[in-house]
């Protein structure tokens, strides 16, 4: 008998809010990993963001002991993962750690737009799919529909469906016992006798330093032997290793096979990377294990402590968050008007937003975002192509032959009824529809082609509120295309304010200057002076609003008299505030970034 023939890895796939966690919840219960009284709602979702929003932003593993009914004891290593499609990075990380899959689709809402995506990352990794139909127990629940799209958009035999309710536990003990029969076993690397263990998610521990989660393929990792990492040639000590039950338990060794939890004495985060390999390193392997591919930020905003002071602490922060989350990245910037901050990118909006609130709780960092952008690829005259993801870093429009955008292959999928204001919405985004595939009676897949740019703000919120919440998104990079985008910059009193400036359709260009004029308008307080709030493009104003000066009422002391003498009071009053607008400055207040900014 094989070593590993009591092991099975998974990980459960499916489109966000789909049961997921609950699954894992029914499953932990059933194999009495957690007693009754320690259990709760989405017990893997283990940050307070996660429980509050619903929605599962970080894989957490699991392990669970399920007893056959011929008394066989199998080890279940689960992997929960997050559904939305700015957390995809999570799910082909913990899918590399895996040898199966469970794909979970509502019975109540049919295969969604992330559940395609998700089923075609598991395909890429051979994985065994078991394909499971949840919520049947509600009374909305479409069976058919679900069976019919399983075979017409996964290809996926409608006879392979199990049925089961995640929050009444039913079919799921049917389903421990399919996952012994129908996801195989882990295996030996082939001419590989040294130990490999593939590092697919980090932990930062105030106290133990780095977490490593890892998959061992090969050998094994035990407390006080000395590894190699092999990205980077770094030896270290194990202090400790266990698995997740849920909670980390320390075991005296961790086997071939299994998944777990290392921790090496490294304190410096940055000494750990995401897909790496793990070797003793006595007996080095020869090669690596194949590890993933980077994932590459494509939204970018600047992020700015409020209080300079806090700027090492936001530093360190960063660098504790980054090792938990590999997609997010960061660098040093500065801005005349916010000061030190850093440049940020991200996977997308949710993941941009999910950031900034864990260093907000997590780390309790009062910060201020600046506006989103994307990258742009700008062409010189002379040949030359930079790439260019802050607005204030666009060279003079005099050197540039043409700005190229990034653009999104969109495929959303909601009911027949919406198809016309969705086209509509397509359009206003400066999209096209390129092609409509009808899934069954009531629903389309409709792919369009759109600028990143524009579904960054509210394109998610748009889509929702004209599917009546039954739409839904997968989107991947497409690549660049020209189009007549110009620097929009806002100036204030005559004073270009950067931390205002964003890359613009020139179509565009009045009303987004015209909305951030209106927003300053409010927030900036009042001077003896009038100010003029101007959005610019080039040399060339498209937008305009007027905050009113402060008058003293100079008049206040002429009771009766002639009206020259009025007059002539009014007319020095004038020159006065002339002559103070010239050498006057407008210093804007932090409150008024922070109101702008987050609206």
């Amino acid at each position: 008998m094989n070593e590993f023939d009591n092991i099975r890895n998974f990980s459960i796939i499916a489109h966000i809010d789909h049961g997921k966690s609950t699954l894992a919840d029914r499953m932990m219960e059933l194999t009495h990993t957690v007693e009754k009284r320690d259990a709760q709602e989405q017990l893997l979702d283990d940050m307070d963001l996660e429980r509050e929003r619903g929605i599962t932003i970080k894989s957490h593993p699991v392990r669970m002991a399920h007893k056959t009914s011929n008394g066989t004891e199998y080890e279940f290593n689960l992997i929960d993962t997050p559904g939305h499609v700015d957390f995809s990075y999570e799910v082909s990380r913990s899918l590399a750690a895996c040898d199966g899959a469970l794909l979970l689709i509502d019975a109540t809402q049919g295969v969604q737009a992330q559940t395609v995506a998700n089923v075609q990352l598991a395909i890429r990794q051979n994985l065994e799919i078991i394909p499971l139909i949840n919520k049947i127990d509600l009374p909305a629940a479409n069976l058919n529909l679900c069976l019919e799209q399983l075979e017409e958009i996964l290809a996926i035999p409608r006879e392979e469906a199990m049925f089961i309710s995640a929050k009444d536990g039913s079919g799921v003990a049917e389903l421990l016992d399919s996952i012994v029969e129908r996801i195989p076993p882990p295996k030996h690397i082939d001419g590989e006798t040294g130990t490999a263990a593939l590092v697919f998610d980090c932990a930062y521990d105030a106290f133990r330093g780095v977490v490593a989660y890892v998959r061992i393929f090969n050998g094994s990792l035990k407390r006080g032997m000395k590894i190699k990492f092999m990205s980077n040639g770094l030896e270290s000590d194990i202090k400790e290793v266990g698995c997740f039950s849920p909670n980390m338990s320390p075991l005296d060794e961790l086997a071939a096979g299994s998944v777990g939890y290392v921790i090496p004495n490294i304190k410096s985060p940055s000494d750990t990377k995401m897909g790496d390999t793990i070797t003793d390193a006595s007996k080095p392997v020869s090669t690596p294990l194949p590890g993933f591919r980077e994932a590459t930020p494509m939204v970018f905003s600047g992020i700015y402590p409020i209080d300079t002071a806090d700027y090492e602490q936001l530093k360190t922060s960063m660098a504790k968050l980054q090792l938990n989350d590999a997609a997010f990245i960061y660098q040093a910037e500065t801005s005349a008007a916010l000061g030190f901050g850093f440049r940020c990118g991200f996977l997308g909006l949710l993941h941009m937003e999910i950031i900034q609130e864990r260093l907000r709780r997590e780390y309790d960092m009062d910060i201020i975002a600046t506006y989103p952008s994307v990258v742009y690829h700008i062409y010189f005259k002379n040949g030359e192509m930079v790439e260019v993801d802050n607005p204030v870093h666009l060279p003079d429009p005099s050197v540039i032959e043409r700005i190229e955008e990034p653009i999104i292959k969109a495929r959303i999928m909601l009911p027949n009824d919406y198809i016309g204001d969705l086209m509509n919405l397509v359009m206003t985004k400066r999209g096209l529809c390129t092609h409509t595939d009808s899934v069954d009676a009531g629903h389309v897949i409709i792919t369009a082609e759109m600028p990143m740019h524009e579904i960054l703000i509210d394109f998610h919120d748009k889509l929702k509120s004209i599917t009546r919440g039954y739409g839904s998104m997968d989107y991947e990079i497409a690549g660049y295309k020209p189009d007549k985008l110009v620097k929009l910059d806002m100036l204030v009193n005559g004073e270009p304010v950067d931390a205002f400036s964003s890359i613009v359709h020139i179509d565009n260009a009045a009303a987004h200057g015209k909305r951030i004029a209106k927003k300053l308008k409010e927030v900036v307080p009042q001077q003896m002076f009038q100010i003029a709030i101007q959005a610019a493009v080039g040399g060339k104003i498209v937008a305009r609003e007027t905050i009113r000066q402060l008058r003293k009422n100079v008049l206040a002391k002429c009771y009766g008299g002639d009206i020259t003498r009025k007059r002539k009071l009014l007319e020095k009053q004038k020159a006065g505030k002339k002559r103070m607008k010239q050498i006057g400055q407008v210093n804007i207040p932090q409150e008024a970034f922070v109101a702008v900014l987050k609206s």
